[in-house]
């Protein structure tokens, strides 16, 4: 038995393909399943169901799949021991970033990282939190940003920033003359909405106190684009929020309609997750105070009421 071959019965599983396993295990096909098929003989045990499309695991592959998981994890925690031992920062390392983060906290820190860290080949994802959290528990993915608490057992999650909601108000909205906003002002049927999915649509929900289940009644809107909101927004089509690093790039006519909220202003918290196995931790850490240093800077808010991206 070899981590090779249990690293290709992780593959199979997985993806309940050996064609599909062996492309991304970078080997050829027979080259795998010769390997699959030595592991089963030495065990005497049939590990998957050959005979069905996809191939399915058996009750006994089931046990040697979720074993082999511990094996092959506890396997690259020796790699990680010797790194730290020896102080070498430098790898591959998977990062997953949510796309309401992504375009203004990845100008902010990737440069000064790959400057800081030139050993260290980062691989940087953009996808939702529930890819996140899915992509974690299944190794693909070393670390990920995301907006939090998410409460889920096997995540570890260190805050990074602190960032507050912004209201934009064009000119010709009720709440234009206000100077300041607090969240009882807000009117979730007058707010312009990311799509269905993210999680910062889902924080301001919470924010207005409205239905889980909550639909705009006006017209449906599947964009994941801040910018669009603020255009239509300008159309006279209601307000909307973005969160506070949105706001720095936009040009003075638009920062015009900016109102900020009176103290606490909601927030979301931002996080580095990662599954508690800590794997590649030394590269984590070093991440970590890279962004930390980079973003608390630019957000100069103290006095902050964190905002919940889990719906009620």
């Amino acid at each position: 038995m070899t981590i090779t071959q249990l690293q290709y019965v992780l593959a199979v599983a997985e993806h309940q393909n050996f064609t599909v396993a062996a492309k991304k295990s970078f080997v050829t096909q027979p080259t795998l399943s010769m390997q699959v098929q030595k592991l089963e003989d030495e065990l005497d045990v049939l590990i998957f169901d050959r005979s069905k499309k996809p191939i399915s695991i058996t009750e006994v592959g089931k046990k040697i799949v979720a074993q082999a998981k511990h094996i092959v994890n506890e396997a690259a925690r020796i790699k990680d021991v010797v790194d730290q031992e020896k102080g070498f920062i430098g790898g591959d390392f998977t990062l997953g970033i949510i796309p309401t983060i992504m375009p203004t906290l990845l100008p902010m820190f990737l440069k000064n990282f790959i400057k800081a860290y030139p050993k260290v080949n980062l691989i940087i994802k953009e996808q939702s939190t529930e890819n996140l959290i899915r992509n974690i528990q299944d190794g693909h993915l070393d670390a990920a940003i995301a907006a939090t608490p998410l409460g889920i057992e096997f995540i570890k999650e260190r805050p990074l920033y602190y960032e507050p909601f912004v209201g934009y108000v064009p000119v010709n909205h009720r709440l234009a003359k206000v100077e300041k906003l607090n969240p009882e002002d807000l009117d979730i049927s007058d707010i312009l909405l990311l799509r269905d999915g993210h999680c910062f649509r889902d924080g301001v929900i919470n924010l207005c106190n409205a239905p889980k289940n909550y639909a705009e009644e006006r017209f449906q809107l599947q964009s994941g684009s801040f910018e669009t909101l603020i255009n239509l927004a300008n159309e006279g089509l209601g307000m909307t929020l973005l969160p506070y690093l949105n706001t720095m790039a936009l040009d003075a006519s638009k920062k015009q309609n900016l109102r900020y909220f009176n103290s606490p202003s909601p927030a979301r918290e931002v996080s580095l997750i990662y599954h508690k196995k800590e794997l590649k931790i030394h590269i984590t850490n070093a991440l970590k105070d890279t962004i930390s240093g980079i973003v608390r800077g630019a957000i100069a808010f103290q006095d902050v009421n964190i905002i919940s991206p889990v719906s009620k």
